[in-house]
């Protein structure tokens, strides 16, 4: 039996911090500790305050994995056009798929999972 890698985190200690997108914040699962860097997952919700501006971007992925718990958020996707993810709604973001963010409820909780934790995220001109 092995314990290396276990983890748990608890919603009553949970901390939220400024992260990749100003309009969101991030809870950090400790999962990318417990993987040693192969998975990262956090819980985002909506910066009381935070000014949305949704910029067309990719992220160097090899999985990534959105699921709502709370709420809704909307994106447009390279191909797909608009798509709206509410309570229990669920996408697999393939990797480099061209997306931004058009707008979500204030109250909004997405748990989200992705693999390099690491993963790099660049700007682009446009979602086509």
């Amino acid at each position: 039996m092995t314990t290396k890698g276990f983890v748990v985190t608890h919603a009553r200690d949970a901390q939220f911090v400024k992260g990749l997108r100003a309009f969101f914040e991030y809870r950090d699962l400790k999962i990318d500790q417990a993987t040693e860097g192969r998975v990262i997952a956090h819980v985002i919700r909506a910066a009381p305050g935070g000014e949305f501006v949704g910029k067309p971007h990719v992220h160097d992925t090899q999985f990534q994995f959105v699921y709502v718990l709370k709420g809704w958020v909307e994106f447009e996707y390279e191909g797909q056009g608009t798509v709206r993810l509410e309570q229990g709604s669920c996408v697999y973001q393939p990797p480099m798929i061209r997306h931004r963010e058009i707008g979500h409820s204030d109250d909004v909780e997405i748990l989200e999972i992705v693999m390099p934790a690491d993963f790099k995220t660049e700007e682009v001109d446009r979602v086509d």
